[in-house]
């Protein structure tokens, strides 16, 4: 009964979204402050900016520096879940500001239309390029 359980899950669970990484010069904690400044200064809202580091060291865990901001435009995510509720699960957008293996910053993010890749959702809808390019152009801006 249990592997049946898993292998329904296994088929039900969508594909990964290709994720999307660009590097920065900056230390995490600064691309992070970046980061969250584009989005206030964009007029989304910030939700949440979770630094697992901090939390990790809570629980005397090693962790490499890491951090993940939650944030969005309610309008373009409503109008979404408008097209299929299930993009609920995928909004508010996610941003992940990790110190990558070779100690560079990297910042990343799932490609939206690998994301909705599995919902009724017109890939050709003016919100999912507000996406694409508010996320490409806020990372970008982190960089910088």
């Amino acid at each position: 009964m249990i592997r049946a359980i898993m292998l329904a899950m296994t088929f039900a669970t969508p594909a990964m979204a290709e994720v999307m990484i660009v590097q920065t010069t900056k230390d995490v904690p600064a691309a992070m402050d970046a980061l969250e400044a584009a989005v206030q200064e964009a007029g989304a809202k910030v939700y949440a900016r979770i630094d697992h580091t901090a939390e990790a060291n809570s629980l005397e865990i090693e962790l490499v520096p890491a951090q993940l901001l939650i944030f969005g435009n309610p309008v373009v995510d409503t109008t979404a879940m408008q097209s299929d509720i299930q993009a609920g699960l995928m909004l508010p957008l996610r941003v992940l500001v990790y110190q990558g293996p070779d100690g560079d910053t990297l910042i990343s993010y799932e490609n939206v239309t690998d994301m909705f890749d599995e919902m009724s959702i017109n890939m050709t809808a003016d919100f999912v390029n507000k996406l694409e390019n508010s996320l490409r152009m806020l990372t970008d801006k982190a960089v910088d």
